[in-house]
């Protein structure tokens, strides 16, 4: 099964979307997955794990429902708050085999290193990895320094990086960026998707090939074990579209010889622990 590790879907309501200005007109409307499937289809993508998209606990709950009416969702990494009073009972309320992971717009913080550093995020992160969820990773390249302090200490599930930690492609800041995201590679239980890079190039000229180098130094780093591909549809529509988004990583994996069947599937079922991905889904009624 081909699996897209990193999509978005939701209903669009503007006061929970305050990042999504006019910059970003496309998003302003509800996504669904019938609104991809057709498009997905012509990529050869079976499936995929729907990703928060906003800090509410109400869109882990939309992205379960939707998970429960459409097989071609495997897996949901849901929102949680790491500090909330009420996370074990949280965990137990939303427990579901489709319920793979969550996630945190780290990056949102006022001061992302800090909560990084926090020993109560810390201690947060181990209840929900000692629950079996993998956690996702949403920093930028400029706190990637702490970010392998924090996967350092949250050691005992998985931890995925998301958009290789978001470089700043437009201003070419590629030395800094391969510098601070080494360290990562060196902690097994970190692995990175290579999502989210067309929305941090300039959106409209950016070229695969000026974003090929990102994509041999998160080879270099992770192994190609450790890598999973993710769209991050429908965000990537400001620059792109899924198929152009797809096309930029298929193509790179066929040129560098690497691992398809891990790349677009195997590594998401193993990294995430699907339980829902053992045969092809077979439709959808969302």
């Amino acid at each position: 099964m081909r699996i897209d590790a990193h999509q978005h879907f939701w209903r669009f309501a503007a006061c929970d979307f305050p990042w999504v200005d006019d910059t970003m007109a496309c998003l302003q409307q509800d996504y669904l997955p019938s609104d991809l499937a057709e498009e997905r289809r012509a990529c050869g993508i079976d499936a995929s794990i729907a990703v928060q998209a906003r800090p509410l606990p109400g869109d882990t709950e939309f992205l379960l429902n939707l998970a429960h009416r459409d097989n071609t969702i495997v897996g949901v990494v849901g929102w949680v708050d790491p500090l909330g009073n009420a996370l074990e009972e949280q965990l137990a309320q939303w427990a579901s085999p489709k319920l793979c992971g969550f996630r945190h717009l780290i990056q949102d913080e006022d001061d992302p290193g800090d909560y990084l550093r926090d020993p109560e995020v810390h201690r947060g992160i181990a209840m929900l990895q000692r629950h079996g969820y993998r956690y996702d990773v949403l920093v930028t390249a400029r706190h990637l320094a702490a970010t392998s302090a924090f996967c350092r200490a949250c050691d005992e599930q998985t931890l995925i990086l998301d958009h290789l930690g978001k470089p700043n492609v437009r201003e070419e800041e590629f030395d800094s960026w391969r510098r601070d995201i080494a360290p990562l590679g060196e902690l097994p239980h970190v692995a990175c998707k290579l999502s989210g890079l067309v929305t941090e190039a300039d959106w409209r000229h950016w070229t695969p090939q000026a974003l090929w180098p990102y994509l041999d130094v998160a080879l270099s780093v992770f192994g190609e074990d450790r890598l999973l591909f993710g769209s991050d549809w429908p965000v990537c529509r400001v620059a792109g579209e899924y198929r152009d988004v797809f096309s930029l990583v298929n193509d790179w994996a066929d040129d560098r010889g690497v691992n398809k069947d891990a790349l677009f599937g195997a590594n998401a079922q193993r990294l995430y622990g699907l339980r829902s991905a053992h045969s092809s889904p077979q439709g959808t009624s969302a």
